[in-house]
């Protein structure tokens, strides 16, 4: 997509012959933005898989299509720790040392020094990293809600992924729900059958699975909750666990088991009774949360053996959650009734129902509830927890998931790609976080200024002028996007033009705290971002973060970076064009609503290159651009 508006330095001289050939193929090739992705735009028919068996090597296929990054592969190795091998030599002369001075997590053999020996001959080791996925040390468990009915081929599928899951770190404790079975007489029997289903289903992919079949969960709220003082932002679930109660599931995980458990509950009475498997779920995200924070504090109280083996031990803060059904992801209204990809659950859930179309909720009636379900039981656990949901057909989104803990395709990639994106089907996942708040300050004296400065110096590692930043802002500013307590934020500028009547609008700082980077906090400012400026007009920038909803007309947004910013990859995929000037690479992306409106009244005709509003804008901007003084000392 960058090729289109890519722009080449050096005058050329053409014969007429190549004039016209590049005449030519510009008419056919180079097209503006939106009719680059003409042919894509239509996507492609859902192939059911439900029938196919899965290729012997699918686990290692899985792990490679998941292409974790640096910073992925980094979270989930600090997730799931390292097992250090065992040196073969143990007379080793050199002891293990890190890159930075300290135990190495991967040993290195001391050489063999021995003269009449013969040469052995030497064996390709295997990636340390790869070792790490495949052997991880310390395991970890997730929630899952597993929405039936299935067929034993859908459920064989699940069970895969339950099983991959498990070889790299992850222990499910699953919750066994069948929405054909309500209020029969043999409910209760219906319901344990289908639990032994989803065992025999585990155990026939090599898993050890044990059915939890005694109730883990009370009925009604835990007896203190009137007390807290607190308003909660969520539904509480209408049952509890005490740390007691979850011997069942330790026992289990301790064995090398999978947990599965009907959703039964202990009433009053002491009786077991079905209740809706999402209290059973919120009551075991709370109470797993509990129990280990107590396990905390029994091991700091006591002193830790340094030679212990810890390779067994299962922390029981649940890292995920997952709604596996036949449903899928959430659907968007932006998408035409395709998933939502990223929900950042604190500042979008009331406009995800509100706009909830009814018509949905034919194929898809539980998705609103499952959306409070993750919630509910986020709230509970740790703010790195997600929850994703999922088809029945794509278990190994979930190796994806688990590695990289990102959606399956960026949420603020331009819409148009997003549209024609083949990886968008009716059964991609939704990976749902707590998320942060998002707002827009128009005014100056509205922005925490040390909050400011502390984003921006952390961010950049650089020392700010302050006084002539704010100096500049009081005159130029349009626009800051802030992430929850600045914890990120994206400055927009009008700078005057003396070539137009309308400012040009400037991404002048664009910044995250490294302690949210990889959290998703990154693609929330964008996409608020991109509501505020070259998005405004179209109906999918219509959010509730304070800014304009997505009334008005977009504005070009352009801006610079260093040529060896890291984050460069990121904005070329995220940007209409670019051009680099000596140093810096200049970025822009166009108004879309313009571009899609000139694009409809030509029909087939498509756009050219260059449109007549564009002709000389590149030299405008950078001669604007490049004249902004620097705010760093």
């Amino acid at each position: 997509m960058m090729l289109s508006h890519t722009i080449l330095h050096g005058p050329r001289i053409l014969s007429p012959v190549a004039a016209s050939a590049l005449k030519a193929r510009r008419t056919q090739t180079f097209r503006a933005f939106y009719a680059t992705i003409r042919s894509l735009r239509q996507p492609p028919p859902t192939v059911e898989v439900d029938d196919l068996d899965p290729p012997d090597n699918d686990f290692i296929l899985s792990l490679l299509r998941a292409n974790p990054s640096l910073r992925d592969t980094k979270s989930y190795l600090a997730n799931f720790g390292v097992r250090p091998p065992v040196p073969e030599h143990a007379g080793s002369i050199f002891p293990p040392t890190g890159l930075n001075g300290s135990t190495s997590l991967f040993a290195k053999e001391a050489p063999d020094i021995s003269v009449n020996k013969q040469p052995e001959q030497v064996k390709p080791s295997p990636s340390p990293i790869l070792s790490s996925i495949l052997n991880p040390v310390y395991r970890r468990t997730a929630l899952v809600k597993l929405q039936g009915p299935f067929t034993n081929k859908q459920l064989d599928s699940i069970a895969r992924g339950m099983v991959y899951l498990e070889t790299l770190g992850l222990v499910s404790v699953i919750v066994v729900e069948n929405d054909q079975v309500r209020g029969d007489d043999g409910e209760r029997s219906a319901v344990i059958e289908e639990v032994m289903r989803v065992v025999s289903a585990l155990e026939a992919q090599g898993a050890e699975a044990r059915p939890v079949l005694g109730t883990v969960v009370r009925l009604g709220p835990k007896p203190d909750d009137n007390q807290l003082p607190e308003p909660r932002d969520f539904i509480p679930p209408e049952a509890h666990v005490f740390p007691s109660d979850l011997v069942a599931i330790r026992s289990a995980l301790r064995a090398g088991e999978i947990p599965v458990l009907p959703p039964f509950a202990l009433d009053s009475f002491c009786r077991s009774v079905r209740i809706d498997a999402n209290d059973v779920l919120g009551a075991l995200a709370r109470g797993m949360v509990e129990a280990a924070a107590l396990d905390d504090k029994d091991m700091n109280s006591r002193p830790c053996d340094p030679h212990a083996d810890y390779s067994q031990d299962i922390n029981l803060v649940p890292l995920r959650l997952m709604v596996i059904s036949r449903e899928g992801g959430v659907p968007s209204y932006a998408r035409t009734g395709f998933p939502h990809l990223l929900i950042n659950l604190t500042s979008e859930y009331d406009y995800i129902r509100d706009t909830y179309d009814p018509l949905w909720s034919k194929g898809k009636h539980s998705s609103l509830s499952n959306l409070s379900l993750a919630r509910t039981c986020l709230a509970y656990m740790p703010p790195t927890s997600s929850a994703i949901m999922v088809s029945h057909r794509s278990p190994s989104s979930l190796i994806a998931n688990l590695i990289t803990n990102k959606p399956a395709v960026s949420s603020s990639l331009p819409h148009a790609l997003l549209q024609g994106n083949r990886k968008l089907t009716r059964d991609t996942p939704t990976l749902l976080r707590r998320g942060l708040p998002i707002q827009v300050i128009r005014s100056l004296a509205d922005v925490d200024k040390a909050k400011m400065n502390y984003l921006l110096e952390t961010s950049f590692k650089r020392t700010i002028d302050a006084d002539a930043f704010y100096k500049r802002l009081e005159q130029t500013l349009d626009f800051v996007v802030v992430a929850g307590d600045y914890v990120g934020a994206a400055i927009v500028t009008n700078e005057p033009s003396p070539d137009s009547s309308e400012p040009i609008s400037y991404l002048d700082k664009f910044a995250v705290l490294p302690s949210h980077q990889g959290d998703g906090t990154v693609d929330f400012l964008w996409v608020a971002l991109h509501d505020e400026s070259y998005g405004l007009g179209h109906p999918f920038s219509i959010n509730p973060n304070g800014g304009k909803e997505g009334k008005g007309e977009g504005r070009d947004l352009v801006w610079r970076s260093r040529d060896d910013n890291p984050i460069n990859k990121w904005y070329f995929e995220r940007s209409s064009g670019h051009m680099r000037m000596g140093s810096w690479v200049f970025f822009w992306c166009d108004a879309e609503k313009r571009l899609k409106v000139e694009e409809g009244r030509r029909a087939n005709a498509g756009l050219s290159y260059i449109e007549e509003w564009e002709e000389n804008r590149l030299s405008q901007w950078t001669d604007v651009i490049t004249k902004i003084p620097s705010v760093w000392k």
